[in-house]
């Protein structure tokens, strides 16, 4: 007679549960995030899950619980180092919930947005973490399918969807008073766009305005030169402009840290050091900024926070653990300072 040898069984919730000390509905609420549970408490899951190789049955929990595990995220620019980095941060933030992230760049096209906003028309989805650029309020109103929706970034859609965002103003203000506090006297920005701003632009622009004024200087717009986008050739090219004035700025704070690394390049080829003929400094801390030569100051947004708290939230709220008003979360960022400013 043949026989068939089943092998070893799967671990399951009570196995993580024993493994953790802990009841099996705390192992559950840390898997599907229906209720908050203590840090403490979910490291101390995790690393049991982790050690057990658990995995939850997305079949089982469909049909128990009527979610996939399924979310989706989409970016305009998911080439750009940031959003990839952030990308990485609410994948490892979903998985420790053991959810699967679906993922997509919409190029910021408006009617992108809104059917990523909508679930794609697929009922495996149980929420939407999205970025946009395109989408107004009047078209986040209009979706058909009103999925749970946690929105990123500086665009402020109204009290429509749950969003995370550090405060720019403040970031930027920061950033700019630290040149000032080196002792640069004339400080150019690079990142406004005219005509049509993004939220980016003009948060950090008056963030950076009012650095200026706080230290008893005017804005100089001859130093606001216009970008189309942000990336390293709108960078090189803001620079060159910036190095044809009569007087050229001695410092220069770029919106984000693509555009700092192309005016890196412009100053280098233009013959400058940095930070000893001109500083600079940059926001969002990829880690390309860390590796440049001369390393770059930038903003250092809490990439892991914001991840955290926009996973945290969406699935809070496809388990109906809070069906309130729309939230507003600010995590914490910092400036780091690198070579590219230290000088004085």
């Amino acid at each position: 007679m043949i026989t068939h040898s089943e092998g070893p069984q799967a671990p399951r919730l009570k196995d993580v549960a024993a493994a953790a000390g802990v009841s099996v509905k705390t192992v559950s609420n840390v898997v599907t995030g229906a209720v908050p549970v203590s840090e403490k408490t979910r490291t101390r899951v995790q690393q049991a899950i982790d050690a057990l190789g658990y995995r939850p049955n997305a079949t089982a929990r469909q049909l128990r619980t009527g979610r996939s595990g399924v979310i989706a995220l989409a970016f305009p620019e998911l080439p750009s180092p940031y959003f990839a980095e952030l990308a990485l941060e609410v994948i490892a933030a979903a998985r420790r919930h053991g959810c699967t992230v679906l993922m997509d760049d919409t190029g910021g096209d408006p009617d992108a947005e809104l059917r990523i906003a909508s679930g794609l028309g697929n009922p495996m989805i149980d929420g939407v973490i999205l970025s946009p650029l395109g989408l107004d309020q009047a078209g986040l109103l209009a979706r058909e399918h009103r999925i749970p929706l946690v929105l990123l970034g500086e665009a402020d859609l109204g009290p429509v969807a749950d969003r995370v965002h550090i405060d720019n103003v403040s970031a930027a203000r920061d950033v700019t008073r630290h040149l000032i506090d080196q002792g640069y006297r004339r400080i150019a920005a690079i990142g406004w766009q005219d005509p049509s701003p993004r939220a980016t632009a003009l948060q950090r622009l008056q963030g950076y305005s009012e650095a200026l004024q706080a230290a008893g200087r005017p804005v100089d717009h001859e130093l606001l030169p216009p970008v189309n986008a942000y990336f390293r050739p709108d960078g090189a090219a803001a620079m060159r402009r910036l190095l044809t004035l009569p007087e050229r700025p001695d410092a220069v704070f770029c919106f984000n840290d693509l555009l700092a690394l192309g005016a890196m390049r412009a100053a280098h080829e233009a013959g400058l050091s940095i930070p000893g003929d001109i500083a600079l400094a940059g926001f969002d801390d990829v880690q390309e900024a860390e590796y440049a030569i001369p390393s770059l100051t930038t903003v250092a947004p809490d990439k892991r926070k914001i991840a955290e708290l926009a996973v945290n939230c969406l699935l809070e709220r496809a388990a109906g653990g809070h069906t309130g008003p729309s939230r507003l979360m600010t995590p914490g960022y910092r400036v780091v300072v690198r070579e590219s400013s230290r000088l004085r």
